[in-house]
């Protein structure tokens, strides 16, 4: 268990959005701990705990000066809360699918070897199935669809286990099933492939298929597209 999931809950969350509230996720924000305790409905010395967690956690920067602190909220802060926002959205809107849009851009290469090797390559078949082209199609996302990528962990995935050969052990993946749309056409199914690993590039999603969608789709970098990701 990381040291964020044992120091932060739903009352150091609050705190945290409050602060968002006040303007901490665009920069740092004078904070007093004593106005914090009176919208928390709690005391001071609560409200300092609070946030004196939410920075071990990695949630916020603080600069403790004479006549209080400036804070701001940093990158994982913002992830936190935007998962928050995701839960919420679910709850009042109930999306049928989530659309994420960008452009396709070139990955390093690292796609075409790892899909190809044979204690991924079986567990696709079976659970996905078809055998994927040997590589990924990667797509860089617009703002928006950056800042809704979080939604996808709430829907629907399939579980690709980890694995070991006589060399060394590859870890797991989720794969959640969705539609590639691209000028007017569309491929199905595709599936955005997530390694369960601690951090990633949020800014991209690779998709994988039976055929090679640049091909089928008639794809270059740059072109936009849409991913849409089904419940």
């Amino acid at each position: 268990m990381s040291r964020a999931t044992l120091a932060v809950g739903y009352d150091e969350l609050a705190a945290l959005k409050l602060l968002a509230l006040d303007g901490a996720r665009h920069g740092e924000v004078k904070a007093s701990c004593g106005d914090l305790a009176d919208r928390l409905d709690a005391s001071t010395q609560t409200a300092s705990r609070r946030l004196q967690a939410l920075e071990e956690a990695g949630y916020v920067d603080r600069d403790v000066v004479s006549d209080g602190q400036w804070v701001a909220i940093t990158d994982d802060g913002e992830r936190v809360l935007q998962r928050e926002y995701e839960d919420y959205r679910r709850v009042f809107e109930d999306p049928a699918e989530l659309a994420l849009s960008g452009r396709v851009t070139s990955g390093m290469g690292e796609g075409r070897h790892y899909i190809s090797l044979p204690g991924y390559n079986r567990q696709f078949e079976e659970r996905l199935g078809y055998e994927p082209f040997a590589g990924t199609l990667n797509v860089e996302l617009d703002e928006p669809s950056r800042r809704a990528r979080s939604a996808m962990e709430s829907l629907g995935g399939i579980d690709i286990d980890a694995w070991e050969d006589d060399e060394r052990t590859y870890g797991s993946a989720t794969c959640y099933p969705a539609t590639l749309e691209a000028d007017g056409a569309s491929y199905d199914p595709v599936h955005v492939i997530v390694p369960d690993r601690t951090h990633h590039d949020e800014t991209k999603v690779e998709l994988i298929a039976a055929d090679k969608l640049r091909d089928e789709l008639g794809l270059d970098d740059g072109d936009e597209v849409i991913v849409r990701v089904a419940q």
